[in-house]
């Protein structure tokens, strides 16, 4: 297993790394904004925001992997989660992403998803990555189309989000490396 502590991905505005207590505070308003939360678990207060953040630095220790905590480096304020994700039950291994409504719009969901799709495939050896994406989700449709995933019909999360509509966007390794070099 990696060292949790310093495993840490760098993009050109970016650093990727394990969530930790103090990121806490982020997600939580991030999730309290009913927009952002929609599609993201829904709109959570604090309390509910708080189970959702430990089940996802759980999971670092229990698969070894879950979403990074995206920071901007000018000024490592934490913008969002964004990287692989397995809960059980999950339809496949997903890199999914999360990024707080201030800091939307900026070309940070794309720079961290890169680099999150580069270490599910390069480094935790995944032969596909999917993304679980309503259908009414367009932003989030966007991203997936520029990273070059493709729209392969319905899929269904376990409980509780069972009842929601979701379509599967994904890719395969051998796709990924050659869309990979479209986007640079």
């Amino acid at each position: 297993m990696t060292d949790l502590d310093s495993l840490r991905i760098e993009t050109e505005r970016l650093i990727l790394r394990v969530p930790n207590a103090e990121d806490f505070d982020g997600f939580a308003a991030m999730m309290a904004d009913e927009e952002t939360g929609r599609f993201i678990g829904g709109k959570m207060n604090r309390s509910e925001a708080w189970r959702a953040w430990c089940s996802m630095v759980g999971a670092w220790y229990v698969r070894g992997f879950a979403m990074f905590s995206v920071l901007r480096k000018e000024d490592q304020k934490w913008i969002g989660r964004i990287g692989p994700w397995m809960p059980e039950g999950w339809p496949g291994t997903e890199v999914g992403w999360g990024v707080a409504r201030e800091f939307a719009g900026q070309g940070y969901a794309l720079e961290a998803s890169v680099a999150s799709l580069d270490y599910a495939f390069d480094v935790l050896g995944w032969d596909d990555v999917m993304h679980c994406i309503d259908p009414e989700n367009l932003p989030s449709i966007a991203l997936a189309k520029k990273l070059g995933a493709t729209n392969r019909g319905p899929t269904q999360m376990p409980a509780p989000f069972d009842e929601h509509r979701v379509d599967n966007w994904g890719q395969s390794r051998a796709q990924w490396h050659q869309n990979r070099k479209l986007i640079g």
